[in-house]
């Protein structure tokens, strides 16, 4: 089985890149998908989430209010950093767990980690492989104000609130530059692709 880690900046466009990954056969394990789930009500996380924050975090069906905490650790980042200290384990066991399940039913499978935060929580230095999504910055904040219909004030802010998409490139094993035509995208990823499947002969 061949691991890699798979991360990028907002609006780089590291989600297409995974949705290219998924159909050409890799199996994707989703650290945003698994966040989502662990925080859901009755979770133990979910649990945690509410014992630090109290009771005003959640919504009338006891699910958390994601608007209410988003706005707290937007602006507090020692807020974001305890919701983060809270979330992360849940999700990098559950991670785990995908791991070892794929390696028994999949023992050949080419298994891709779409983890945002690959690097900024270390764990890019347990991969092998360390797979980037790369746009400059420029490029960043025009596609983030058309996908999110935000000022460049904001764009500009949401992405500087980030690890700059030139540290997390330089600290790449591979690079797949998303600053041109969707195709030019897909032909790096396929390249990818067949390089991490060459590596199980």
């Amino acid at each position: 089985m061949i691991v890699a880690g798979l991360t990028g900046g907002i609006a780089t466009g590291k989600s297409t890149v995974a949705a290219f990954f998924r159909v050409a056969g890799a199996i994707i394990i989703d650290a945003d998908a698994i966040a989502y789930a662990v925080v859901r009500r009755g979770h133990p996380a979910w649990q945690d989430i509410v014992d630090h924050f109290g009771r005003k975090a959640l919504l009338p069906d006891g699910e958390l209010d994601r608007k209410y905490i988003g706005e707290i650790i937007f602006n507090d980042s020692s807020q974001k950093r305890i919701l983060n200290d809270i979330v992360h384990p849940y999700v990098f066991q559950e991670m785990e767990s995908r791991q070892e399940e794929i390696a028994q039913l999949t023992p050949n499978a080419v298994v891709i980690l779409d983890v945002p935060l690959l690097i900024e929580t270390g764990v890019d230095r347990e991969m092998a492989q360390v797979i980037v999504v790369y746009a400059p910055e420029q490029l960043q904040i025009q596609r983030l104000i058309k996908r999110d219909k935000l000022s460049e004030t904001e764009a500009i802010t949401r992405i500087r609130a980030q690890m700059p998409i030139e540290e997390k490139k330089r600290r790449a094993h591979l690079v797949i530059d998303n600053s041109k035509s969707l195709a030019d995208t897909k032909e790096q990823t396929m390249a990818i692709w067949h390089e991490l499947n060459a590596q199980q002969r």
